[in-house]
């Protein structure tokens, strides 16, 4: 399928855009999560009129994790998707992924918790992960105290976030703790190398540029050995058997989409129930554009029933 209409003519005025700014890999971190967030009110639409509360949930050293815990009108406990947004590592935060959270809690009708992990540089790799896992074992521990039901705890997330979401059930399986009930995992990064054909078909001009790609992991790994590590790349993991199943939904004309081919196909080998989905006509990051292009409402309400439907069997 070609490019759709909208995102053509948005990629257009982009690049427009890109000749009188800098490129973000151009930018300081500081700078690119400001263009980001700004970017984002433009981007995207409010979301669902649901109930929000900030929290903050402690880290292993100390630290408080800025928190949302999103709530779905359905009856409490509440089943609930831990989500971790993207951004490479480097941009992102709770208000850049809450329309997208906003509409996942009312349509499948759940509750999102969204962490606001810690970002790259100040905070190098693996501390994204820890962060992750710190607030899985949060969320688990105080659950029931939220309104929430501690035995339907689903994981996920976009891109970086996605990466994350996926190493937590491999992290979880190797310690022997329960598995979520679904991941799911939008467009994420799962490979060591960038090297895919799709990553050289795509490598400009459809949203997420290679160089962009390449700035944000390199303020993100302490070294190149951290390319090899499967919280990092979770290809790279020996054995994928025993995982949660996994909903993976890739962008069409995205670089990341081989790998996340890959990564299902592995999954599937391993005897993990994975079903990966092509959106068309789409580039990475669709799930928050939702004033550009009608296919983001769509694959909210697509992956908001997945959710439902993981919830209903348990």
């Amino acid at each position: 399928m070609p490019l759709h209409p909208d995102l053509e003519a948005f990629l257009e005025l982009a690049a427009l855009g890109d000749q009188k700014r800098r490129a973000m890999s151009a930018m300081t971190p500081a700078e690119a999560r400001a263009v980001y967030d700004a970017a984002t009110q433009a981007l995207d639409g409010p979301g669902s009129e649901v109930d929000t509360e900030e929290l903050s949930i402690p880290a292993r050293d100390g630290h408080q994790l800025a928190a949302r815990l999103y709530r779905g009108s359905a009856p409490a406990p509440l089943p609930v998707l831990l989500y971790f947004h993207g951004g490479g590592y480097v941009v992102g935060g709770l208000d850049s992924h809450d329309s997208l959270c906003r509409d996942l809690a009312q349509e499948a009708g759940c509750a999102v918790l969204a962490i606001d992990y810690r970002l790259a540089p100040e905070h190098k790799f693996p501390t994204a992960f820890l962060d992750a896992e710190d607030a899985l074992a949060w969320l688990r521990a105080n659950a029931s105290s939220l309104g929430l039901d501690p035995a339907r705890i689903a994981v996920g997330g976009d891109s970086a976030g996605g990466t994350l979401a996926t190493a937590l059930c491999i992290a979880a399986r190797n310690a022997g703790t329960p598995q979520p009930l679904l991941q799911l995992l939008l467009y994420p990064c799962t490979s060591a190398h960038q090297d895919s054909a799709s990553h050289q078909r795509y490598a400009s001009g459809f949203l997420l540029e290679q160089q962009t790609l390449q700035w944000m992991f390199g303020h993100y790994l302490r070294q190149p050995a951290d390319r090899a590590d499967w919280r990092f790349a979770p290809l790279e993991a020996p054995d994928l058997a025993g995982l949660a199943p996994a909903v993976i939904l890739l962008a069409e004309f995205d670089p990341l989409v081989d790998e996340g081919h890959a990564y299902a196909r592995r999954l599937q080998a391993a005897g993990v129930a994975a079903e990966a989905v092509t959106w068309p006509g789409v580039v990475h990051d669709f799930g928050r554009l939702g004033n550009v292009v009608d296919e983001t409402a769509r694959m909210r309400t697509h992956i908001a029933t997945a959710l439902a439907r993981a919830f209903q069997r348990n």
